[in-house]
Protein backbone atom coordinates (compact mmCIF):
# COMPACT_ATOMS: atom_id res chain seq x y z
CA UNK A 1 0.00 0.00 0.00
CA UNK A 2 2.77 2.52 1.14
CA UNK A 3 4.42 1.71 -2.47
CA UNK A 4 1.49 2.27 -4.42
CA UNK A 5 0.98 5.25 -2.03
CA UNK A 6 4.12 6.83 -3.04
CA UNK A 7 4.21 6.40 -6.70
CA UNK A 8 0.43 8.02 -7.15
CA UNK A 9 2.23 10.70 -5.49
CA UNK A 10 5.28 11.36 -7.95
CA UNK A 11 3.16 10.33 -10.68
CA UNK A 12 0.95 13.76 -9.45
CA UNK A 13 0.71 16.82 -11.60
CA UNK A 14 2.05 19.46 -9.61
CA UNK A 15 0.71 23.24 -10.11
CA UNK A 16 3.59 25.25 -9.38
CA UNK A 17 3.32 29.57 -9.09
CA UNK A 18 6.85 30.68 -10.02
CA UNK A 19 7.49 34.27 -8.60
CA UNK A 20 10.37 36.86 -9.46
CA UNK A 21 11.14 40.42 -10.05
CA UNK A 22 13.35 39.74 -13.34
CA UNK A 23 13.40 42.80 -15.54
CA UNK A 24 15.64 42.11 -17.92
CA UNK A 25 16.52 39.50 -20.55
CA UNK A 26 20.14 38.11 -19.47
CA UNK A 27 21.61 35.28 -16.78
CA UNK A 28 18.93 35.58 -14.58
CA UNK A 29 16.52 35.15 -17.28
CA UNK A 30 17.66 32.43 -18.66
CA UNK A 31 17.90 30.48 -15.31
CA UNK A 32 14.08 30.73 -14.89
CA UNK A 33 12.99 29.75 -18.21
CA UNK A 34 15.11 26.69 -18.27
CA UNK A 35 13.66 25.83 -15.17
CA UNK A 36 10.28 26.35 -16.09
CA UNK A 37 10.80 25.02 -19.26
CA UNK A 38 12.12 21.60 -17.38
CA UNK A 39 9.12 21.49 -15.39
CA UNK A 40 6.50 21.75 -18.42
CA UNK A 41 8.62 18.76 -19.91
CA UNK A 42 7.54 16.94 -17.01
CA UNK A 43 4.24 17.95 -17.29
CA UNK A 44 3.43 19.82 -14.34
CA UNK A 45 1.58 23.38 -14.72
CA UNK A 46 4.01 26.34 -13.81
CA UNK A 47 2.19 29.87 -13.61
CA UNK A 48 4.95 32.79 -13.78
CA UNK A 49 4.05 35.99 -11.57
CA UNK A 50 6.16 38.84 -11.88
CA UNK A 51 6.96 41.92 -14.27
CA UNK A 52 5.64 40.91 -17.77
CA UNK A 53 7.06 43.12 -19.90
CA UNK A 54 10.36 40.55 -19.66
CA UNK A 55 8.64 37.80 -21.87
CA UNK A 56 8.95 40.32 -24.80
CA UNK A 57 12.14 41.89 -24.73
CA UNK A 58 15.33 40.97 -26.62
CA UNK A 59 17.82 39.00 -25.13
CA UNK A 60 20.73 41.24 -23.36
CA UNK A 61 18.81 43.91 -23.17
CA UNK A 62 18.69 46.50 -20.00
CA UNK A 63 15.69 46.82 -17.58
CA UNK A 64 13.70 49.08 -19.26
CA UNK A 65 11.79 51.57 -16.75
CA UNK A 66 13.68 50.02 -14.34
CA UNK A 67 17.07 50.21 -15.42
CA UNK A 68 16.39 54.06 -16.19
CA UNK A 69 14.96 54.82 -12.41
CA UNK A 70 18.11 52.85 -10.99
CA UNK A 71 20.02 55.85 -12.84
CA UNK A 72 17.68 58.63 -12.61
CA UNK A 73 16.81 58.39 -8.61
CA UNK A 74 18.96 58.41 -5.20
CA UNK A 75 19.58 55.54 -4.51
CA UNK A 76 17.53 55.73 -1.17
CA UNK A 77 14.15 56.88 -3.59
CA UNK A 78 14.93 53.52 -5.53
CA UNK A 79 15.42 50.97 -3.04
CA UNK A 80 12.31 52.42 -0.86
CA UNK A 81 10.31 51.95 -4.71
CA UNK A 82 11.89 48.25 -4.29
CA UNK A 83 10.29 47.91 -0.94
CA UNK A 84 6.87 49.50 -2.31
CA UNK A 85 6.79 47.13 -5.03
CA UNK A 86 5.39 44.83 -2.81
CA UNK A 87 2.35 45.68 -2.48
CA UNK A 88 1.97 45.09 -6.39
CA UNK A 89 3.28 41.86 -5.94
CA UNK A 90 1.23 41.10 -2.78
CA UNK A 91 -1.89 41.53 -4.99
CA UNK A 92 -0.51 39.90 -8.04
CA UNK A 93 0.33 36.69 -6.02
CA UNK A 94 -2.90 36.89 -4.46
CA UNK A 95 -4.99 36.79 -7.14
CA UNK A 96 -2.60 34.18 -8.68
CA UNK A 97 -3.35 32.19 -5.86
CA UNK A 98 -7.21 32.34 -6.05
CA UNK A 99 -7.30 31.67 -9.65
CA UNK A 100 -5.04 29.02 -10.06
CA UNK A 101 -4.84 27.44 -6.68
CA UNK A 102 -1.48 25.91 -7.02
CA UNK A 103 0.27 23.38 -4.91
CA UNK A 104 3.49 25.47 -3.98
CA UNK A 105 4.87 28.85 -4.49
CA UNK A 106 8.66 28.82 -6.12
CA UNK A 107 10.55 32.03 -5.54
CA UNK A 108 13.71 33.37 -7.35
CA UNK A 109 15.50 35.66 -4.14
CA UNK A 110 15.31 39.40 -4.93
CA UNK A 111 16.22 41.95 -2.74
CA UNK A 112 13.48 43.42 -0.55
CA UNK A 113 10.77 41.02 -1.98
CA UNK A 114 8.78 40.48 1.38
CA UNK A 115 5.60 39.08 0.37
CA UNK A 116 5.87 35.50 -0.77
CA UNK A 117 6.03 33.86 2.41
CA UNK A 118 3.28 35.75 3.95
CA UNK A 119 1.09 34.97 0.53
CA UNK A 120 2.39 31.08 0.42
CA UNK A 121 1.44 31.27 4.51
CA UNK A 122 -1.89 32.70 4.62
CA UNK A 123 -2.87 30.26 1.49
CA UNK A 124 -1.21 26.94 3.63
CA UNK A 125 0.97 26.66 0.62
CA UNK A 126 4.76 25.41 0.23
CA UNK A 127 6.96 28.14 -0.08
CA UNK A 128 10.74 27.96 -1.78
CA UNK A 129 12.93 29.67 -2.61
CA UNK A 130 15.92 30.03 -4.69
CA UNK A 131 18.97 31.73 -3.68
CA UNK A 132 21.34 32.76 -6.19
CA UNK A 133 23.54 35.05 -4.27
CA UNK A 134 23.90 37.15 -0.99
CA UNK A 135 22.07 40.09 -2.86
CA UNK A 136 22.48 42.80 0.54
CA UNK A 137 26.06 41.59 0.27
CA UNK A 138 26.66 41.84 -3.33
CA UNK A 139 24.35 45.16 -4.09
CA UNK A 140 26.71 46.96 -1.24
CA UNK A 141 29.45 46.05 -2.61
CA UNK A 142 29.28 46.66 -6.26
CA UNK A 143 26.74 49.64 -6.54
CA UNK A 144 25.96 50.45 -3.08
CA UNK A 145 23.15 50.41 -0.76
CA UNK A 146 21.67 53.14 1.24
CA UNK A 147 19.33 50.88 3.56
CA UNK A 148 21.69 48.64 4.31
CA UNK A 149 20.71 47.62 7.86
CA UNK A 150 17.47 47.50 6.42
CA UNK A 151 17.92 45.24 3.30
CA UNK A 152 20.30 43.08 5.29
CA UNK A 153 17.10 42.04 7.89
CA UNK A 154 14.72 42.23 5.09
CA UNK A 155 17.43 39.27 3.44
CA UNK A 156 17.82 37.32 6.83
CA UNK A 157 14.17 37.58 7.43
CA UNK A 158 13.01 35.80 4.05
CA UNK A 159 15.46 33.39 4.14
CA UNK A 160 14.19 32.05 7.11
CA UNK A 161 10.66 32.11 6.42
CA UNK A 162 11.05 29.78 3.84
CA UNK A 163 10.03 26.44 3.92
CA UNK A 164 12.94 25.17 1.65
CA UNK A 165 16.05 27.91 0.79
CA UNK A 166 17.56 26.71 -2.55
CA UNK A 167 20.78 27.57 -2.66
CA UNK A 168 23.13 27.08 -5.86
CA UNK A 169 26.66 26.28 -4.23
CA UNK A 170 27.54 24.95 -0.93
CA UNK A 171 29.28 27.94 -0.36
CA UNK A 172 26.59 29.69 -0.52
CA UNK A 173 24.38 27.64 1.37
CA UNK A 174 26.67 27.97 4.22
CA UNK A 175 26.06 31.83 4.49
CA UNK A 176 22.35 30.78 4.20
CA UNK A 177 22.74 29.34 7.43
CA UNK A 178 24.83 31.25 9.02
CA UNK A 179 21.65 33.81 8.87
CA UNK A 180 19.64 30.88 10.93
CA UNK A 181 18.14 28.74 8.34
CA UNK A 182 17.66 25.37 10.02
CA UNK A 183 20.05 22.91 7.77
CA UNK A 184 16.91 20.15 6.96
CA UNK A 185 15.51 23.62 5.25
CA UNK A 186 18.51 24.19 2.87
CA UNK A 187 19.26 21.96 -0.42
CA UNK A 188 21.83 22.97 -2.36
CA UNK A 189 20.78 22.80 -6.45
CA UNK A 190 23.59 23.64 -8.59
CA UNK A 191 22.88 25.35 -12.44
CA UNK A 192 22.75 22.89 -15.22
CA UNK A 193 21.64 22.80 -18.62
CA UNK A 194 19.28 22.09 -20.84
CA UNK A 195 20.35 18.81 -22.85
CA UNK A 196 17.47 18.92 -25.68
CA UNK A 197 19.30 22.77 -26.34
CA UNK A 198 22.93 20.87 -26.20
CA UNK A 199 22.50 18.13 -27.41
CA UNK A 200 23.61 18.22 -30.86
CA UNK A 201 27.37 17.73 -31.86
CA UNK A 202 28.98 20.51 -33.79
CA UNK A 203 31.98 19.75 -35.41
CA UNK A 204 34.61 22.30 -33.96
CA UNK A 205 36.46 22.93 -36.98
CA UNK A 206 33.36 23.82 -39.43
CA UNK A 207 32.07 25.88 -36.81
CA UNK A 208 35.52 27.90 -36.41
CA UNK A 209 35.15 28.34 -40.15
CA UNK A 210 31.51 30.05 -39.55
CA UNK A 211 33.10 32.72 -37.51
CA UNK A 212 36.35 32.61 -40.01
CA UNK A 213 38.68 31.43 -37.22
CA UNK A 214 39.87 28.52 -39.06
CA UNK A 215 43.17 27.25 -37.99
CA UNK A 216 42.92 29.57 -34.63
CA UNK A 217 43.89 28.29 -31.60
CA UNK A 218 40.40 29.50 -30.13
CA UNK A 219 40.19 30.45 -26.45
CA UNK A 220 36.67 31.22 -25.44
CA UNK A 221 34.37 32.75 -22.84
CA UNK A 222 30.60 33.40 -23.10
CA UNK A 223 28.64 35.52 -20.99
CA UNK A 224 27.85 39.60 -20.04
CA UNK A 225 31.30 40.93 -19.85
CA UNK A 226 32.42 42.74 -17.13
CA UNK A 227 36.05 43.94 -15.56
CA UNK A 228 35.63 41.60 -12.61
CA UNK A 229 35.79 38.39 -15.40
CA UNK A 230 39.51 38.88 -15.96
CA UNK A 231 39.09 38.79 -19.67
CA UNK A 232 41.98 41.85 -19.96
CA UNK A 233 44.36 39.44 -18.31
CA UNK A 234 43.80 36.67 -21.09
CA UNK A 235 44.32 39.55 -23.78
CA UNK A 236 47.88 39.78 -21.80
CA UNK A 237 48.43 36.00 -22.04
CA UNK A 238 48.01 36.02 -25.78
CA UNK A 239 50.55 38.78 -25.97
CA UNK A 240 53.35 36.56 -23.81
CA UNK A 241 52.41 33.86 -26.08
CA UNK A 242 53.38 35.68 -29.09
CA UNK A 243 52.10 34.19 -32.37
CA UNK A 244 53.33 30.70 -32.20
CA UNK A 245 49.98 29.09 -30.89
CA UNK A 246 48.31 31.23 -33.10
CA UNK A 247 45.95 31.66 -30.22
CA UNK A 248 42.64 33.97 -30.61
CA UNK A 249 40.09 34.89 -28.11
CA UNK A 250 36.24 34.53 -28.68
CA UNK A 251 34.16 36.52 -26.04
CA UNK A 252 29.97 35.62 -27.66
CA UNK A 253 28.60 38.31 -25.95
CA UNK A 254 28.59 41.90 -24.91
CA UNK A 255 28.77 43.91 -21.69
CA UNK A 256 30.29 46.98 -19.95
CA UNK A 257 33.60 45.66 -19.73
CA UNK A 258 33.91 45.33 -24.30
CA UNK A 259 35.45 48.83 -24.80
CA UNK A 260 38.10 48.57 -22.05
CA UNK A 261 38.90 45.01 -23.34
CA UNK A 262 39.11 46.09 -27.11
CA UNK A 263 41.06 49.34 -25.55
CA UNK A 264 43.64 46.68 -24.38
CA UNK A 265 43.71 44.73 -26.98
CA UNK A 266 44.36 47.72 -29.19
CA UNK A 267 47.16 48.93 -27.19
CA UNK A 268 48.83 45.44 -27.02
CA UNK A 269 48.62 45.18 -30.93
CA UNK A 270 46.55 42.17 -30.24
CA UNK A 271 43.49 43.24 -31.75
CA UNK A 272 43.40 41.23 -34.83
CA UNK A 273 43.43 38.41 -32.00
CA UNK A 274 40.13 39.38 -30.34
CA UNK A 275 36.70 38.99 -31.63
CA UNK A 276 33.79 40.14 -29.79
CA UNK A 277 30.40 38.73 -30.85
CA UNK A 278 28.50 41.35 -29.25
CA UNK A 279 24.93 39.62 -28.07
CA UNK A 280 23.47 36.56 -29.75
CA UNK A 281 20.44 34.59 -29.72
CA UNK A 282 20.10 31.45 -27.32
CA UNK A 283 19.73 29.17 -29.97
CA UNK A 284 23.20 30.13 -31.55
CA UNK A 285 25.57 29.66 -28.82
CA UNK A 286 26.09 25.85 -29.27
CA UNK A 287 27.65 27.04 -32.71
CA UNK A 288 30.07 29.24 -30.99
CA UNK A 289 31.19 27.42 -28.08
CA UNK A 290 31.62 24.36 -30.66
CA UNK A 291 34.40 26.67 -32.02
CA UNK A 292 36.47 27.14 -28.70
CA UNK A 293 39.43 24.78 -27.95
CA UNK A 294 39.81 26.22 -24.37
CA UNK A 295 36.67 27.19 -22.85
CA UNK A 296 37.37 30.05 -20.33
CA UNK A 297 36.22 30.87 -16.26
CA UNK A 298 38.70 33.49 -15.99
CA UNK A 299 37.13 34.82 -12.69
CA UNK A 300 34.41 34.10 -10.46
CA UNK A 301 32.49 34.87 -7.90
CA UNK A 302 33.06 32.95 -4.50
CA UNK A 303 29.32 31.69 -4.08
CA UNK A 304 28.45 31.69 -8.05
CA UNK A 305 27.51 28.61 -9.83
CA UNK A 306 28.39 29.79 -13.30
CA UNK A 307 25.44 29.15 -15.99
CA UNK A 308 29.15 29.28 -18.44
CA UNK A 309 30.23 25.75 -16.52
CA UNK A 310 27.59 23.42 -17.27
CA UNK A 311 27.19 24.71 -21.01
CA UNK A 312 31.02 24.12 -22.15
CA UNK A 313 30.79 20.85 -19.87
CA UNK A 314 27.77 19.27 -21.93
CA UNK A 315 29.51 20.20 -25.75
CA UNK A 316 32.47 18.60 -24.26
CA UNK A 317 35.10 21.63 -24.00
CA UNK A 318 38.66 21.70 -22.40
CA UNK A 319 37.83 23.92 -19.35
CA UNK A 320 39.88 26.65 -17.49
CA UNK A 321 39.01 27.71 -14.19
CA UNK A 322 40.57 29.14 -11.08
CA UNK A 323 40.39 26.29 -7.90
CA UNK A 324 38.10 27.78 -5.42
CA UNK A 325 35.35 26.25 -3.53
CA UNK A 326 32.40 26.84 -5.43
CA UNK A 327 34.30 25.69 -8.63
CA UNK A 328 35.86 22.39 -7.28
CA UNK A 329 31.45 21.36 -5.75
CA UNK A 330 31.85 20.75 -9.69
CA UNK A 331 34.88 19.99 -11.55
CA UNK A 332 38.23 18.59 -10.49
CA UNK A 333 41.43 19.52 -11.56
CA UNK A 334 43.05 17.71 -14.10
CA UNK A 335 40.53 15.31 -14.70
CA UNK A 336 37.48 17.96 -16.18
CA UNK A 337 38.99 21.13 -15.50
CA UNK A 338 42.24 22.67 -15.38
CA UNK A 339 42.11 24.57 -12.62
CA UNK A 340 44.79 27.07 -11.32
CA UNK A 341 45.38 28.97 -8.37
CA UNK A 342 43.54 32.89 -8.60
CA UNK A 343 46.11 33.83 -6.18
CA UNK A 344 49.19 33.16 -7.83
CA UNK A 345 50.19 35.73 -9.79
CA UNK A 346 51.22 33.47 -13.34
CA UNK A 347 49.13 30.41 -12.07
CA UNK A 348 46.36 31.79 -15.28
CA UNK A 349 49.35 32.18 -17.78
CA UNK A 350 51.08 28.72 -17.17
CA UNK A 351 47.70 26.75 -17.23
CA UNK A 352 46.79 28.38 -20.51
CA UNK A 353 50.30 27.63 -22.04
CA UNK A 354 49.56 24.03 -20.67
CA UNK A 355 46.34 23.95 -22.72
CA UNK A 356 48.16 25.48 -25.88
CA UNK A 357 50.75 23.11 -26.05
CA UNK A 358 48.70 19.93 -24.93
CA UNK A 359 45.77 18.93 -27.57
CA UNK A 360 45.91 15.39 -25.65
CA UNK A 361 45.11 16.77 -21.95
CA UNK A 362 42.45 19.17 -23.95
CA UNK A 363 40.97 16.10 -25.38
CA UNK A 364 40.81 14.04 -22.43
CA UNK A 365 39.36 17.11 -19.72
CA UNK A 366 36.97 17.91 -22.44
CA UNK A 367 35.72 13.98 -22.21
CA UNK A 368 35.94 13.45 -18.85
CA UNK A 369 33.57 17.10 -18.70
CA UNK A 370 31.04 15.81 -20.86
CA UNK A 371 31.05 12.85 -18.86
CA UNK A 372 30.50 14.55 -15.52
CA UNK A 373 27.40 16.02 -16.92
CA UNK A 374 26.05 12.89 -17.16
CA UNK A 375 27.47 10.85 -14.42
CA UNK A 376 25.95 14.11 -11.84
CA UNK A 377 23.35 14.74 -13.60
CA UNK A 378 23.88 18.87 -13.68
CA UNK A 379 20.60 19.61 -15.67
CA UNK A 380 17.31 21.14 -15.27
CA UNK A 381 15.36 18.17 -15.53
CA UNK A 382 17.27 17.22 -12.55
CA UNK A 383 16.74 20.17 -10.62
CA UNK A 384 12.86 20.25 -11.57
CA UNK A 385 12.59 16.72 -10.26
CA UNK A 386 14.40 17.74 -7.29
CA UNK A 387 12.25 20.20 -6.87
CA UNK A 388 8.66 18.82 -7.27
CA UNK A 389 10.01 15.78 -5.00
CA UNK A 390 10.57 18.63 -2.33
CA UNK A 391 7.12 20.03 -2.67
CA UNK A 392 5.59 16.29 -2.71
CA UNK A 393 7.64 15.44 0.20
CA UNK A 394 7.95 18.38 3.00
CA UNK A 395 9.97 18.10 6.28
CA UNK A 396 8.27 16.80 9.33
CA UNK A 397 5.81 19.03 10.87
CA UNK A 398 5.02 20.37 7.40
CA UNK A 399 1.50 20.54 5.32
CA UNK A 400 1.63 18.22 2.27
CA UNK A 401 0.37 20.23 -1.03
CA UNK A 402 -3.44 20.23 -1.60
CA UNK A 403 -3.03 18.04 -4.45
CA UNK A 404 -1.75 14.91 -2.45
CA UNK A 405 -3.91 15.67 1.04
CA UNK A 406 -6.42 13.31 0.07
CA UNK A 407 -6.63 10.46 -2.98
CA UNK A 408 -8.97 10.27 -5.70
Amino acid sequence: MADRSLAWALSTVMKILFHHRIASRDGQSVHMDELIAALQRQGHDTIVVGPARIASERFGCEAGMVGRLKRWLPRWTYELLEVGYNLVAWRRLAQAVREHRPDAIYERYNLFLLCGPAVARRAGLPFLLEVNAPLCEERARHSGLSLHAFAHFCEGWVWRAADRVLPVTQVLGAEVAARGVPPDRIAVIPNGVNRHRFAAVVDGEAAKRKLGLEGRLVLGFTGFVRAWHGLEDIVAVLGELGDGDNAHLLVVGDGPARASLERRAEALGLRHRLTVTGVIDRDAVTDHIAAFDIALQPAVTAYASPLKLFEYMALGRAILAPDTPNIREVLTDRQDALLFDPDQPKALTDAIRTLCADPALRRQIAEQASATIERRAFTWDRNADRIVQMIQHPPAGQMPPAALRTQP
